[in-house]
C-alpha cells in the first residue's frame, strides 16, 4: 500500500463514512463534499436539496452533495491527513484554525463571509429526564454528588469545549468568581461525568438509549432532533441561566478546491447558508438564524438566554484552546485528579 493511499485510507477511517445526502443527480458534473461536525447531518440533509436545486436553476449544472460526519477535531485532522473536503463546516474556529495553520483553509476564513463566517448560532442547555427529577435548573446543579452528567470529550469534539467554556465562564461570572474557583468548579462537574462520548451524537445515543446519566449537556439543535427521533415523551429543556454562544465556522478547503476545480461551486454552497432559504432550513433545524427576519418569525421556539462568547471571556479560541485542551491545559490538570 502506497504511503498516500494509506494516508487518505486512514483519513477516511478516522471520518466515518461519506455519504450522498439528498437526491443525487443521475449524472452530476460536479461533486462536492462537505466535512462536518458529529451532530450536523440532519441540517445538511435537508439543506443539500435546497442547494442543488438552487445551483441547478441558477447555473444549469448538476451537483452531486457528500457529507462526513463525526467528532469536529477528528474532522479536520482526517482533511490535513489527505481527506479531499471541498468545504469544511465545524462548530469551533479553533478547528477550522487547524486547517488554517496548515495552509489548507486561508487565515483570514471569518472574513470571506458574513457574521465570522458562521451563519448559524446555538448555546449548550441541559437535556434532562422526564419531569427533571433531580430538579437541575443551573450549572451549580451539575456539580452536586450523586449527578451523572453526560457529555463528549472536551479535548476530542467542539460540544465537549463548549460544555467545559460554558460552565468555566459560569463559575467566573459568580460573586468573586476567578480562575481557581472556576477550575474547581469544573473539575466537579468532570468529576460526576460517568464517560466521555465520542461526539454529541454519540452522548445522546448514551443519555436516550443505553439511559446513562441525569442531564446530558448539549446543543440547544440537539434537542429538537432528538424529539424527532426518540418522541417528546422522555425529556424535557432546561435552559440554564447563563450559557456560551456557541459559533459554527464555515470555510473552503484551498488544496481541494483546486485541484479539483471546484471553487466556483464551493463558493456558492456556503454562501447560501445565509439565503433565506438556507436561514429557514437553520431555524427548522433549531439554530438560531442570523438574519433578522428569520429569527424574528422564529422566536417562539428560541427563548431568550444569557450568554457570552469565548471573545468575551477566554479572548478567543487562539487563546483558550491551548490553555484549556492542548496537552498540559487545563483539561489534563484537572482530569489527572478524576
Amino acid at each position: 500500500m502506497s504511503v498516500t493511499f494509506r494516508k487518505l485510507y486512514s483519513a477516511l477511517v478516522l471520518a466515518g463514512a461519506v455519504v450522498v445526502v439528498g437526491a443525487a443527480p443521475a449524472v452530476a458534473q460536479t461533486s462536492l463534499l462537505n466535512v462536518s461536525y458529529d451532530v450536523a447531518r440532519d441540517f445538511y440533509k435537508d439543506y443539500n436539496p435546497l442547494f442543488q436545486k438552487h445551483w441547478k436553476e441558477k447555473s444549469g449544472e448538476s451537483i452531486e452533495l457528500k457529507q462526513s460526519h463525526a467528532g469536529s477535531s477528528k474532522q479536520v485532522r482526517a482533511v490535513a491527513d489527505g481527506l479531499e473536503a471541498d468545504v469544511v463546516t465545524m462548530n469551533q474556529a479553533s478547528d477550522v484554525d487547524f486547517l488554517a495553520e496548515k495552509g489548507l483553509v486561508v487565515k483570514d476564513y471569518a472574513k470571506k463571509f458574513p457574521t465570522n463566517a458562521s451563519p448559524y448560532s446555538s448555546t449548550m442547555v441541559f437535556i434532562v429526564r422526564k419531569g427533571n427529577p433531580k430538579g437541575l435548573k443551573d450549572w451549580s446543579d451539575l456539580v452536586q454528588p450523586g449527578v451523572q452528567v453526560i457529555l463528549p470529550h472536551p479535548k476530542n469534539t467542539g460540544n465537549g469545549r463548549y460544555s467545559y467554556l460554558a460552565a468555566w465562564g459560569y463559575a467566573l461570572k459568580q460573586p468573586g468568581g476567578n480562575d481557581k474557583s472556576a477550575q474547581e468548579f469544573v473539575g466537579k462537574l468532570l468529576k460526576n461525568a460517568p464517560l466521555f462520548a465520542s461526539g454529541g451524537r454519540d452522548a445522546t445515543t448514551t443519555f436516550m438509549q443505553r439511559k446513562i446519566g441525569d442531564v446530558l449537556v448539549s446543543f440547544e439543535s440537539e434537542a429538537e432532533l432528538i424529539a424527532k427521533e426518540f418522541g417528546k415523551g422522555g425529556f424535557d429543556v432546561v435552559h440554564p441561566s447563563l450559557s456560551i454562544l456557541t459559533e459554527f465556522p464555515v470555510a473552503i478547503v484551498e488544496r481541494t478546491v483546486d485541484k479539483k476545480g471546484t471553487r466556483k461551486q464551493a463558493q456558492a454552497y456556503l454562501d447560501y447558508l445565509w439565503s433565506k432559504e438556507g436561514q429557514e432550513n437553520a431555524a427548522q433545524n433549531y439554530l438560531r438564524p442570523r438574519d433578522p427576519e428569520v429569527l424574528k418569525k422564529y422566536a417562539a421556539q428560541f427563548p431568550a438566554i444569557n450568554t457570552f462568547t469565548v471573545d468575551e471571556v477566554f479572548g478567543g479560541w487562539s487563546k483558550a484552546f491551548p490553555a484549556h485542551f492542548k496537552d498540559g491545559g487545563t483539561f489534563d490538570q484537572i482530569y489527572q485528579v478524576k
